[in-house]
């Protein structure tokens, strides 16, 4: 069977690289949100109690995986989006992207509105949280995909 993809194999293994270290990138920048999101701000905020993370248990590793795993299609789909350009609007849009779609998926798993009433603010800011985290997460790993890629560790993808 013929390959008709237009990606020789040296691309696919630039783009595994690219995908593997935004992947790890992220799951770092998720355990060191929560451990400060543990240590600061649920301590000294009642209304952010729910970020604290009280053990290393099953939902924690699956958040983690999650974040691993968007990580990762975050590193593939972005070096394919930044290629040699120098736009920074092309990669802040490609950061708050996938912040804002993992943000939104949060926020639609976890809100729910009793009998069509409009929570309080101290209810929202968990959210407001988590949506800000979602955004660094990805700001970190497209850093740290900078970073490799200036040092030509990472190669850039050819348009």
């Amino acid at each position: 069977m013929k390959d008709s993809s237009n990606f020789s194999a040296a691309e696919r293994v630039e783009s595994l690289k690219a995908g593997t270290v935004a992947g790890l990138s992220c799951l770092l920048a998720f355990g060191a949100i929560a451990l400060g999101n543990s240590l600061i701000l649920a301590d000294r905020l009642d209304s952010l109690a729910s970020l604290q993370v009280r053990e290393i248990d099953l939902n924690f590793a699956a958040r983690g995986t999650i974040a691993l795993l968007g990580g990762f299609l975050f590193g593939v789909t972005y070096r394919y989006a930044i290629r040699r350009d120098v736009n920074p609007q092309l990669k802040s849009g490609a950061v708050l992207a996938f912040g804002l779609v993992r943000a939104f998926g949060q926020l639609d798993a976890g809100l729910f509105f009793e009998s069509g009433k409009m929570p309080a603010l101290q209810e929202l800011l968990p959210f407001a949280v988590r949506g800000v985290e979602s955004v660094v997460l990805f700001a970190i790993a497209a850093l740290v995909l900078d970073w490799a890629i200036g040092r030509s560790w990472i190669k850039p993808f050819d348009s």
